[in-house]
């Protein structure tokens, strides 16, 4: 199983590791803080440095048995199992990952309503939302930066499976359910607002997120509603 330091602290952006595996899947370290795509949030990228050579990171995904794989660009050269890397990510790209993920948590405040799906960009992300009527696209923008402006801490903390099934109300997403056989389920609380299973990366306080701007509320189905953000500059959001 691979280390996954990002669980700890999603602010590291390098860390020293030992190759595990190396083959045309990618690139296994015995620890990372390069994040996996996986909860709509897309898997990181950046750089494994070795004293020789660069190679260059595209895309992070689950493998087998807990093991993280980096995937390489086309045609690297691939290490040696044993070879010493250092893991550097693509700090400003995951940054904005981690601001957009926790602002669609505070999107959810904002719209109190079952999530049916998701996507977190650098740029812009949604979420469908279970809601049979379209909400008001000016209040719900500017009920988030609110929430956003009022620099609520956000933390993370793990629970036991049992606990997790004693308190369903947790659950708020209806399309993706936390795993299961894993022992413990990862909780993310920004508190008294919105407790619930993640195992993304976010900011410590949501006044990192910065001003936001509902894009688009659109009909996706009979119950549901997809809403669009992207970071606002000062001027554009409405207070």
């Amino acid at each position: 199983m691979t280390e996954r330091l990002f669980q700890d602290d999603a602010y590291l952006r390098s860390c020293n590791a030992i190759v595990i595996a190396s083959h045309a899947d990618g690139i296994v370290l015995d620890r990372t803080i390069f994040y996996p795509v996986g909860g709509g949030q897309p898997g990181d990228t950046g750089l494994l440095r070795l004293e020789d050579r660069d190679i260059r990171i595209v895309d992070t995904r689950h493998g087998r048995e807990g093991q993280l794989i980096h995937v390489p660009a086309p045609d690297s050269c691939l290490p040696e199992v044993g070879d010493e890397v250092e893991a550097v990510i693509d700090w400003d790209r995951r940054y904005a990952h981690m601001r957009m993920h926790t602002g669609l948590h505070l999107l959810g405040v904002a719209l109190p309503f079952g999530v049916t799906g998701g996507n977190i960009g650098a740029a812009r992300s949604r979420l469908d939302f279970d809601m049979p009527e379209a909400a008001d696209k000016t209040e719900t923008e500017a009920q988030l930066n609110r929430l956003i402006r009022e620099n609520h801490p956000v933390d993370a903390f793990w629970i036991d499976e049992a606990e997790l099934e004693a308190r369903p109300e947790l659950i708020r997403t209806l399309s993706v359910r936390p795993p299961r056989g894993v022992g413990r389920i990862r909780l993310l609380e920004i508190p008294k607002l919105d407790l619930q299973p993640c195992g993304g990366t976010h900011v410590r306080a949501t006044g990192e997120i910065g001003p936001m701007r509902v894009t688009k509320i659109e009909k996706k189905g009979r119950r549901n509603r997809r809403v669009y953000v992207e970071f606002s500059t000062e001027q554009d959001v409405q207070r």
